[in-house]
């Protein structure tokens, strides 16, 4: 495996890290009638091949693609944000790439330990040690119709469940222990049998055998990726993630989620270096911020109906009680306890309209309050990603496409450029793994024999 190796200045900034996101026809509602090309490019391999090799021309970590296992959220008003099973998509990707990271979102309520781990060691085989895991425990109730159960569990059932289901997936990704790979073809001994171990796992949700078809993949084990907001998921994430995914909209909030990831890290004996903190980031990108403005609008004007929908599912109270210039009815959503979908979401949402008084309407322009949204020209953008990374609140940013792929394309060409006259990003691949390109320190000799349920 190639090691990290560092590129820029020794007293400089450490580079970030950045990712593209890649949800439907792009991250904007409106997208979809917005841009240029047919309203069904998102099943089309040609569209993802594409994005990929735009993003690894713009020298981005790696590409994090949705899942969505229901329609009811898109509620067919627009191209659902992950049609695809995409650990599929990427790896058809992996043969048009060379360097660029491949990041699946995967559920642990509605799969098998077995299957994601073959699953994503197969992928990280496949791209030559570039493939991640995004786990979620999913939060559409919908969802659970779809896979024979009447309701989605609990938001704390849904946490112990992951738990259990991540040791397994580690367990086996380890089974084939360092050395078993023999490959012999003069004595005729493939592998050595006694270092190809059964996980017999046997715990509250689980009971699997193994050991792992796959043996271990250029880096190990996939990357892990994490997006918890919420007490469980936090904790979830400081145990067994290698990269944090975060909402976040406020400077404030992002240093204290940051700060609170790396003392529950510590708390697990692992180092801050070990883990990466993500916030989302909507860059709406213009020549000008007049013509990022402009962009804005129009995107606006096509998806606000469904931006409005979409908010009262994701708070938990009834589209009703949202009125575009009344107030975000904050008291309304605190208020209700049976709140069982994104709590990051939720919170995000609330915390943004208490901080700055907002009215419905304005929480909708700012990304319905989700990720932090930046409206202007790519300085305008590198201008707030360099005083967020200098305050210690971000490793680097998650990159919400809002259209792709011409808002990818802006990226490439005015964003990076920018970020790297600054020093803020790396001006070529450090790593043939996404390990290493991330900057993530080795596995030890205890992270490949799955440590993490030890530390539970």
């Amino acid at each position: 495996m190639s090691e990290p190796r560092a590129n820029s200045a020794p007293d400089g900034p450490e580079p970030i890290v950045l990712s593209a996101t890649v949800m439907g026809l792009g991250m904007h509602l409106g997208a979809w009638r917005f841009r240029d090309g047919d309203a069904f490019d998102y099943l089309r391999l040609s569209y993802f091949e594409e994005i990929a090799r735009l993003a690894e021309s713009g020298l981005l970590h790696l590409l994090f693609l949705a899942d969505t296992l229901a329609l009811s959220e898109e509620n067919l008003e627009r191209p659902n944000l992950g049609a695809h099973d995409p650990a599929i998509v990427l790896a058809a990707l992996a043969s048009v790439t060379e360097h660029l990271g491949l990041v699946a979102t995967t559920s642990t309520t509605f799969n098998e330990p077995f299957n994601v781990a073959r699953r994503f060691a197969s992928l990280d085989h496949l791209s030559g040690g570039r493939a991640g895991w995004n786990v979620v425990t999913t939060f559409v109730p919908d969802v659970a119709a779809n896979f024979g159960s009447s309701a989605l569990p609990r938001h704390d059932d849904r946490y112990v469940r992951a738990e259990e289901f991540i040791d397994v997936v580690m367990e086996l990704w380890s089974s084939w222990q360092p050395g078993a790979q023999i490959g012999d073809k003069a004595s005729g001994v493939f592998a050595d049998r006694d270092k190809v171990v059964a996980a017999d796992h046997h715990g509250e949700h689980f009971d699997v055998a193994g050991p792992l078809t796959v043996p271990g993949g250029p880096q190990g084990r996939p990357i892990i990726f994490q997006a918890g907001a919420s007490e469980s998921g936090r904790q979830l994430a400081a145990r067994t993630a290698d990269v944090v995914f975060t909402v976040q909209n406020t400077l404030d909030g992002a240093v204290a989620f940051r700060q609170d990831i790396h003392e529950r890290v510590r708390s697990f004996g692992r180092s801050p270096s070990a883990i990466k903190v993500l916030p989302g980031l909507v860059p709406v990108i213009g020549r000008t911020r007049e013509e990022a403005e402009r962009r804005k609008l129009e995107l606006d004007a096509f998806g606000v109906e469904s931006e409005l929908r979409k908010l009262a599912l994701r708070v938990g109270v009834p589209v009703e009680a949202l009125q575009l210039d009344e107030p975000v009815p904050v008291d309304l959503i605190k208020a209700n306890t049976a709140f069982n979908a994104s709590h990051g979401f939720r919170d995000a949402v609330v915390r943004l309209a208490e901080t700055e008084g907002l009215t419905v309407r304005e929480v909708l322009y700012r990304n319905g309050g989700g990720h932090l949204q930046v409206v202007g020209t790519a300085g305008d953008v590198a201008d707030v990603i360099e005083q967020w990374q200098a305050a210690g609140a971000a490793d680097g940013f998650n990159l919400m496409i809002d259209v792709l792929p011409d808002g990818l394309e802006a990226v490439v060409s005015d964003l990076v450029p920018e970020l790297q006259r600054r020093g803020l990003f790396h001006t070529e691949y450090e790593s043939s793994t996404l390990r290493g390109s991330l900057g993530l320190p080795a596995l030890d000799a205890e992270d490949h024999a799955g440590a993490g349920a030890a530390a539970r």
